[in-house]
């Protein structure tokens, strides 16, 4: 029994490991960079975020960043791939359970999608995404561990694998379902994104949503970076530091706190400072 436990705690680790990076592909690769464009990143970093956003696996980038900007050029309408004003389930998972709302897709056509189109990495996953996502997510995660471990295949892919890539896909769609939910709204309290600090913990940083929405093109998604619980801007501001990551756009605290008291419900930015 013991046994059992200690050889499902490597691919159980590598899974972590790989959550997390996975985790940046789309927080700080496919989301602040690709869709909002809210800094720029030279090669090695957009290698990095390629190559981790594959691993993450929800889509190609630019399938993920057409449907993001749709979701937030007609946020929570029928328009939005995952419109929240249908319910938790459907702006959780059930939105790729069923066919797309014809708003989607009339719409979508009109999303500007120009500069992803221009990015040969991006280009270049997309062409190949079955063989090159299909790689990195899926086999590496399997064989790493078989091969350096002795794992069993079993322990290699429900663990490092599946079960990795369930938990990265829910806390994903929290962003899109709690987040839209649950929370207050010191920005702007007519739309319905929210700070919820479950959220942006589990997201490294995603959760301070309803910010987020008023101001897409901030690098941070929050207000003053908020510590701890937005790891993704901790570690864009130490590309920073080395040259990897320049341009980022932020918000000065003025005009941010003029927006607080003009439209926001009055409370307190969660996780501010």
């Amino acid at each position: 029994m013991s046994r059992a436990v200690g050889t499902m705690c490597r691919p159980a680790a590598l899974g972590y490991i790989l959550a997390f990076g996975s985790g940046l592909g789309i927080t700080a690769g496919a989301h602040r960079l690709w869709a909002h464009r809210s800094y720029k990143a030279k090669l090695p970093l957009r290698l990095t975020l390629l190559v981790l956003n594959s691993l993450a696996f929800q889509n190609t980038a630019t399938d993920w960043v057409r449907n993001h900007r749709l979701h937030h050029k007609y946020s929570d309408t029928d328009a939005d791939p995952h419109n929240a004003s249908r319910g938790f389930f459907f702006s959780h998972v059930g939105w790729l359970l069923v066919r797309k709302h014809p708003l989607v897709k009339e719409k979508g056509k009109t999303i500007d999608m120009s500069d992803i189109y221009a990015d040969p990495l991006l280009r270049f996953q997309k062409k190949y995404a079955v063989p090159f996502i299909g790689m990195i997510s899926f086999v590496l995660p399997t064989v790493i561990p078989m091969y350096f471990w002795e794992e069993t295949f079993n322990n290699s892919w429900h663990v490092a694998v599946i079960l990795r890539y369930v938990h990265s896909l829910n806390v994903t769609f929290l962003v899109n379902s709690a987040a839209h939910i649950w929370g207050n709204k010191p920005y702007d309290n007519k739309i319905k994104p929210v700070q919820n600090l479950a959220v942006s913990f589990l997201t490294i940083g995603e959760g301070f949503h309803n910010y987020h929405h008023v101001y897409p093109w901030d690098y941070k998604t929050a207000e003053l970076g908020n510590n701890y619980l937005n790891l993704t801007t901790k570690i864009l501001d130490f590309f920073a530091w080395i040259g990897w990551a320049y341009d980022l756009k932020t918000v000065s605290p003025d005009i941010v706190h003029t927006r607080m008291k003009r439209t926001g419900d009055g409370t307190q930015s969660l996780g501010m400072g």
